[in-house]
């Protein structure tokens, strides 16, 4: 497989969240390329919610090694659609996050099969992982046994010389405050909404301090924080809000649970507001001394010749569902900067490397070098 040619091809279909008719084109690339390669591979559709691709090299439940991402993107100006390589970059929409690494792993699954390497294998692709990763929800509701011993995942993109050991528990809470209106000439005859939320907010800010990159960072960063995502209030300029809400994205350490936070933000309502957990996940905290974390880790300091050290971030994974059920989660992947961003952009050489190091990993454990 010309894994380059395939990063481009991947990037061209505008897959923004939603647009089904571009993800279906995509998917169907995806499905023709790896079934050439002698691997089975499906689109698995669901009502209501977007397809995902799944390709395998066993008929199982029960996978050896696993990689999980997505081929969506966030939203982008046609350019950005076009790959451009300059000094050692691609740039485009989805080159770090992720088409490049969904391409590295149908390289992956493409070696396997046409090396007849004894691995239960499969690669699955989901296509809304930036609005919430529905469909990757619906693939495991109708998959309810399907399990891994290790999954690759590839979607923490940014510093090939970093392993992410931890991941945080996003959760998002919704504050909703309900007051009185009146005139605005006269507030004394109403109760103001917007005022008791940011009463609220203020105390939750004496919890969760506030950071911004022009402000200290503090020394441990492995900590719970919030910000405040969304906020609406009031329908006139001229009248005082009735109603008043706003959406907090919390991020907690593997140590704090939903309960801890639910009982500081007991503490930090003031009358006429209140809140609900609208969503939760479940932090990602692997053992950086487990065997194949470590063998993986030699691998890969070996390819580029240079130490790798493990890391904790705050983003989610959609590999929480597979450490939950006692997988080995190897978050790894190459480097690059502006995901999301109009400059995004992927080192290409680091996507090589990955694409180097998964498959030197997968014949360690086909052949035993690294005992399953």
């Amino acid at each position: 497989m010309d894994l380059f040619q395939v990063v481009e091809d991947l990037i061209k279909f505008k897959t923004e969240t939603g647009n089904l008719k571009e993800i279906d084109k995509c998917l169907e690339y995806m499905k023709k390329l790896v079934i050439e390669g002698g691997v089975k591979a499906q689109i698995c559709r669901y009502e209501n919610v977007s397809p995902v691709f799944f390709a395998h090299t066993a008929d199982t439940n029960d996978f050896d090694v696993l990689i999980l991402g997505h081929v969506d993107v966030v939203p982008a100006v046609d350019d950005m659609f076009v790959p451009m390589v300059q000094n050692g970059k691609m740039f485009g929409r989805g080159t770090l996050d992720m088409k490049s690494f969904a391409a590295v792993a149908l390289n992956s699954i493409l070696y396997v099969a046409q090396n007849k390497l004894p691995l239960k294998f499969g690669v699955i692709l989901s296509t809304d992982e930036e609005k919430g990763s529905l469909s990757t929800e619906a693939f495991l509701q109708s998959h309810p046994d399907l399990t891994a011993k290790i999954v690759l995942d590839n979607d923490v993109g940014g510093d090939i010389t970093k392993i992410v050991a931890r991941c945080k528990n996003p959760v998002f809470v919704k504050l909703m405050a309900q007051g009185e209106a009146a005139h605005g000439s006269t507030p004394w005859d109403g109760i103001d909404a917007n005022e008791n939320l940011f009463k609220t907010w203020a105390n939750i800010r004496k919890i969760y301090p506030a950071f911004a990159k022009n402000e200290p960072k503090p020394h441990n960063t492995w900590i719970d924080t919030v910000h405040f995502a969304k906020i609406s209030g009031g329908e006139v300029s001229n009248v005082i809000a009735s109603h008043a809400e706003a959406l907090l994205d919390f991020r907690l350490v593997e140590t704090s649970t939903v309960a801890d936070l639910c009982a500081a933000l007991d503490k930090c309502m003031v009358e006429g507001v209140s809140y609900k957990i609208v969503s939760s996940s479940t932090p990602v905290v692997m053992n950086e001394n487990d065997p194949y974390i470590l063998a993986y880790k030699e691998l890969a300091e070996k390819v580029l010749h240079k130490s790798v050290e493990f890391e904790y971030i705050g983003g989610a994974t959609d590999s929480r569902a597979f450490a939950e059920k006692g997988s080995i989660v190897i978050m790894h992947s190459g480097s690059g900067e502006g995901m999301h961003a109009d400059g995004e952009y992927v080192e290409i050489e680091s996507v090589k490397q990955i694409a180097d190091i998964q498959i030197k990993f997968l014949e360690s454990l086909a052949q035993g070098k690294i005992k399953l």
